[in-house]
């Protein structure tokens, strides 16, 4: 007969637990310092949401502010101008959404084919250096390549022939409409394809070897084992991008911002930002800004719910 293992006794269980403490209690700091950062960041700043219910005036505080219920929410969702932001927003994000989810999947699939490394390494880094530029200097680089008549997009489609005039890129809505998207997946394709990258070297080697015994190509490779081994991945990053569906870059937009685009430009964080932030009407700004989160999170859940439904590993 097997013998039971011996249960340890409440003081064998304490002198385990100091011992080891006295082992990790640096790592366990180093843990708990982001953890403290993380809830004082995004969460002790909650109990001031309740001015979304308020009048609220800075000079008067919350206590002298004005509780006005649901008035606010009832003002925005009645502002035609927030219905034109909310419609830009949902618009842009979706079309991002179907450009730039799969672009780094293709790219991360194509890098995982090259049988040249140290050309691999430096085409990822290059790829992921733009996830570090701010888009201040996006911008300028993009005002530089993207003019009328100076840029050099411009200059050499007129040099091939392809063009007589130079394409207004930047200042002409449905031409911004695309650059901006087109910009936007360049800045953010690097961070994907390197999570995509890592999450292909957890794929079993031998997979391969097997497959590639029994004669199957590189294309047959990718679609049977590559991308169900990073199936996972792909439908946890696809949760969270739907939480984004309802954001929308402040930074990015004002860059690109001229009164010839206006009628695209004009997105949720430039509602927030003029109506709310500039005229000093925080309660406005607060409330959109709730709205935007609770939708995001139900997209999330809604997302993950059906991830599951249909037989994959959610977030939750």
């Amino acid at each position: 007969m097997e013998k039971k293992p011996k249960k340890m006794s409440l003081a064998d269980r304490q002198k385990l637990f100091f011992k080891n403490f006295r082992h990790t209690w640096q790592l366990l700091v180093l843990v708990s310092i982001p953890l403290i950062l993380v809830f004082i960041l995004n969460y002790a700043a909650y109990p001031g949401l309740r001015m979304v219910f308020m009048d609220y005036k800075p000079a008067k505080g919350y206590d002298g502010s004005e509780w006005v219920g649901w008035e606010t929410f009832a003002k925005v969702f009645k502002d035609a101008d927030f219905h034109r932001a909310l419609r830009n927003s949902i618009v842009f994000n979706v079309l991002g959404l179907l450009v730039s989810f799969p672009a780094p999947i293709i790219l991360a699939l194509i890098l995982n084919e090259l049988r040249y490394p140290r050309f691999k390494k430096v085409t990822q880094t290059v790829l992921y250096l733009p996830h570090f530029l701010s888009w201040p200097i996006i911008g300028s680089v993009a005002y530089t390549l993207f003019r009328p008549s100076t840029g050099l997009v411009n200059v050499v489609l007129r040099n091939m022939g392809l063009i007589q005039q130079g394409i207004p890129f930047l200042t002409e809505k449905y031409h911004w409409a695309v650059t901006y998207l087109l910009i936007g997946v360049w800045a953010g394709m690097g961070w994907g394809t390197i999570i995509y990258l890592a999450a292909i070297t957890s794929i079993n080697g031998e997979l391969y070897e097997a497959a590639m015994i029994d004669g199957a190509g590189r294309w047959k490779r990718m679609w049977h084992i590559t991308i169900p081994g990073i199936k996972g991945t792909i439908v946890t990053l696809l949760i969270m991008n739907m939480g984004r569906l309802m954001g929308s870059n402040f930074e990015a937009l004002k860059v690109f911002d001229n009164s010839q685009v206006r009628e695209f430009q004009y997105q949720l964080a430039i509602y927030i930002y003029q109506k709310g932030l500039s005229g000093n009407r925080f309660s406005m700004s607060t409330a959109v800004g709730l709205f935007q989160s609770l939708v995001g999170l139900v997209l999330v859940l809604l997302a993950d719910w059906v991830a599951k439904r249909l037989g994959e590993e959610g977030l939750f």
